[in-house]
């Protein structure tokens, strides 16, 4: 008789030992419907052994086909057939053959149990893994460790340490998983505690618990570790420059990299990555060239840096340069041209790429959005949808941000379906895309039915909606939902009290305002910042109080920036105080001389006061330092398009029955008692010219080109530039009660809701 030797077998991760039974083989049935007896006849268990290792080479070739017919023609066959058999088919994804083949298996060794629970976890059936484990007749250390392993792969940490305390006997293999267990999911001290309990760990297992302290943003203790392993690898050391160089510490990034005593491609490009992460673009350009060898990682951070800093002549000449590219590099340098205005090189990229993903899509859509190609953008996501292509978590949340800049709600709701039907708007970052998308396009009824399907909210979920309703004018219902959200032991933080603030502010509920900005500190551990302040001092000022802001503003224990001094400034305009006013765009002109904004809202204090020398000369002032004012413009979403307006425009293939249609609404609010708002007009002409003037403002045109072309129920979105003006918001209360019509008005500051002459700000914006 022959010493026959086990040979190991291994299908992707299931690995198990071939071990020929020795004891006298018997006949059987096959496995399949068609059964075939075999004759008595020994074979050489060399025969065999060869059959054996062709099953297996089918399997791993995929083709189980053949493997199966082999088994079946099969005179006698061992427990090592039925085991590569099972293996195979796991190997292919056949579960239900493996376990018909297990089930029907006349002898089960120790390996016919590992390899059958084995791959009830890799099918994601743990508790028929269990089951299976409970009835071995003998268990070994793999044994233990596969329940171990699936235990800790599935965050079931509490299992996987009762099955590790229960082991009879642990290897490294053991001992690593569990280590694994808590690092992985999240359980660091545990781990400490772990490891504590055992003098000798491989290299790996010390590097395992660095990187949980490092994940764990815990890096002096990392350092700890680093610094008492015995015999450090490469990873010892990759690790821990790595850490110091993404979080800043390059100087000790860079004594690491000089003392490791080996470096790879992957230590470069950690040095190099840390450069380029905080802006030292030189420096990694340097180290860069310095490189012995480069990998397309070390290529795409240094495009990357290019791109982020808007030196794209210079990501283009690497880009070039590479002997290879990855996705990835497509996509970098499709996104830098897209984010600093330049579709067309973007798009140009974008046609020539060998293979597109999901970021590859989205980054070309992002782009168009962006440069206010919203149609096109539309176009690219149809075709996108059309080829087969499926948005990822990361990149639906950037065409989402952008549908949201841009308010583009057409082409948000068509991605909102599309994740909706994958399941991702259930929580995280997706869902709450999903939620400020429906907030800054006006539709804030689907806002809280989005928050309302969101089953994993987080404070980022909370602050949106709060936010939302703020700026849509209905504060009671921020303030109730920031009571919920307290009350459902979510702590707030500092943009919640921006949120809370400014919905106190948007309709003067200064009392309110004032009690939640100075418990703050006390309820909930914030410190106020420049924008908390700005906020009450827009409040006060709003409400009038304008010695209590100006107060404030005095109080404050940092130095007041521009937004703040232009909070002031806002509401000295709208209670005529010239003198205050002044004092105001004065300081903020001396941060920030380059803001238009404020040079037009002090001449149109001077304008209201009647001092037109002074107008003229803040417009001279501007004309010599260069400043142009932002034009005003509006734009509105119709069939999938979007159309722009601007103050007096006849560029629409529309204009003239857009101004044919709003004489007639004129006439017929003149009858309903509207009077045109003249004061409003800042310049020095007669009334005629004033009213004229007014009438073509450019949310009026939007307005009336959405009432002529969007039909009757739904309501009219139109998003402005700049904030509306007092004659707009007048006149939109009228259209809405005459033509019947929601309108719904996003200006740079909140939304306006008119329904049948009423808006939700309440005409306090």
């Amino acid at each position: 008789m022959k010493v026959l030797v086990p040979k190991r077998c291994c299908f992707g991760q299931i690995t198990f030992l071939i071990k020929p039974n020795t004891k006298t083989f018997t006949s059987f049935k096959s496995v399949e419907t068609t059964s075939t007896t075999h004759s008595a006849k020994i074979v050489p268990i060399s025969q065999i052994v060869q059959w054996n290792k062709s099953i297996a080479n089918f399997m791993k070739n995929g083709n189980y086909q053949s493997a199966l017919c082999l088994f079946n023609s099969m005179n006698q066959r061992t427990v090592v057939s039925w085991n590569t058999m099972m293996s195979g088919y796991l190997y292919n994804g056949k579960f239900d053959k493996a376990r018909k083949m297990f089930d029907e298996m006349p002898e089960r060794d120790l390996v016919s149990w590992n390899i059958m629970v084995s791959g009830c976890v890799k099918s994601k059936n743990l508790g028929a893994a269990r089951v299976l484990f409970d009835q071995m007749p003998v268990r070994d250390v793999v044994s233990w460790n596969v329940m171990l392993s699936a235990y800790a792969q599935n965050g079931m940490v509490d299992e996987a340490r009762r099955v590790f305390e229960m082991m009879p006997v642990k290897n490294e293999i053991s001992w690593n998983g569990m280590l694994a267990a808590y690092v992985g999911n999240g359980m660091i001290e545990e781990a400490r505690r772990l490891f504590d309990c055992r003098s000798s760990w491989e290299v790996v297992s010390w590097n395992c618990l660095m990187g949980g302290f490092l994940k764990n943003k815990r890096l002096d203790e990392a350092r700890w570790v680093f610094d008492r392993i015995p015999v450090k690898d490469l990873v010892s050391w990759n690790t821990i420059i790595s850490c110091y160089a993404q979080t800043g510490m390059l100087d000790e990034a860079m004594k690491l990299f000089e003392e490791s005593p080996v470096k790879d491609v992957f230590t470069w490009t950690a040095i190099v990555s840390g450069h380029v992460q905080n802006d030292m673009l030189d420096d990694a350009r340097r180290i860069f060239d310095e490189m012995p060898e480069k990998n397309v990682v070390s290529f795409n951070s240094m495009i990357t840096g290019y791109a982020k800093s808007n030196r794209m002549d210079l990501a283009r000449e690497l880009f070039e340069a590479m002997p290879s590219r990855n996705t990835s590099s497509w996509n970098t340098m499709i996104t830098g041209y897209a984010q600093n205005g330049d579709i067309e090189h973007a798009r140009n990229l974008f046609d020539k790429m060998p293979y597109r993903d999901c970021i590859s899509w989205a980054a070309i859509i992002a782009g168009y959005a962006q440069s206010g190609n919203s149609d096109e953008a539309l176009q690219i996501f149809i075709e996108m949808q059309r080829g087969g292509e499926r948005l990822n978590r990361s990149a639906s949340t950037t065409v989402l941000s952008t549908c949201a800049n841009i308010a583009s709600l057409e082409l948000g709701k068509q991605i909102h379906g599309c994740l909706y039907k994958s399941g991702f708007v259930s929580g995280g970052i997706v869902g709450n895309a999903v939620l400020a998308m429906y907030c800054k396009c006006g539709c804030i009824d689907e806002a809280h039915c989005v928050f309302e399907e969101i089953r994993e909210r987080d404070v980022v979920t909370w602050n949106t909606l709060i936010h939302g309703y703020a700026r849509y004018g209905f504060s009671r219902k921020a303030l109730e939902l920031f009571e919920t959200m307290k009350k459902d032991r979510f702590k707030p933080d500092d943009i919640t009290m921006v949120g809370v603030l400014s919905a106190c502010s948007h309709t003067g509920l200064v009392d309110r305002g004032t009690e939640y900005f100075y418990s703050m500190g006390r309820e909930y551990g914030i410190i106020a910042n420049s924008k908390h302040y700005s906020c009450m001092i827009d409040l006060l000022g709003r409400a009038g109080r304008l010695d209590d802001a100006e107060n404030l503003l005095k109080d404050m224990p940092f130095e007041a920036d521009a937004a703040t001094w232009g909070a002031l400034l806002g509401a000295s305009r709208i209670h005529g105080n010239t003198k205050l006013g002044e004092k105001a765009a004065q300081m903020v002109l001396a941060k920030e001389p380059w803001n238009a904004g404020m040079y037009i809202l002090l001449s149109n204090l001077y304008a209201a006061s009647g001092r037109w020398g002074e107008v003229r000369m803040m417009r001279l002032k501007m004309r010599d330092t260069g400043i142009k004012k932002v034009p005003g413009y509006s734009w509105i979403e119709v069939q999938n398009r979007t159309h722009v307006f601007t103050v007096g425009d006849s560029a629409h293939p529309q204009s003239g029955r857009i101004y044919v249609f709003l004489e007639d609404l004129y006439l017929r609010m003149q009858r309903e008692g509207y009077v045109t708002s003249t004061k409003l007009v800042l310049h020095d002409v007669d009334e005629e010219e004033k009213v004229q003037m007014l009438k073509h403002h450019s949310e009026k045109l939007a307005v009336a080109f959405g009432i002529l072309n969007i039909p009757d129920g739904r309501p009219i979105r139109v998003i402005k530039n700049l904030r509306v003006c007092e004659d707009c918001h007048t006149v939109m209360k009228f259209i809405s009660r005459i033509e019947g019509r929601v309108i719904i008005l996003r200006d740079n500051n909140r939304f306006h809701h008119f329904n049948n002459g009423v808006c939700t700000c309440g005409d306090y914006w």
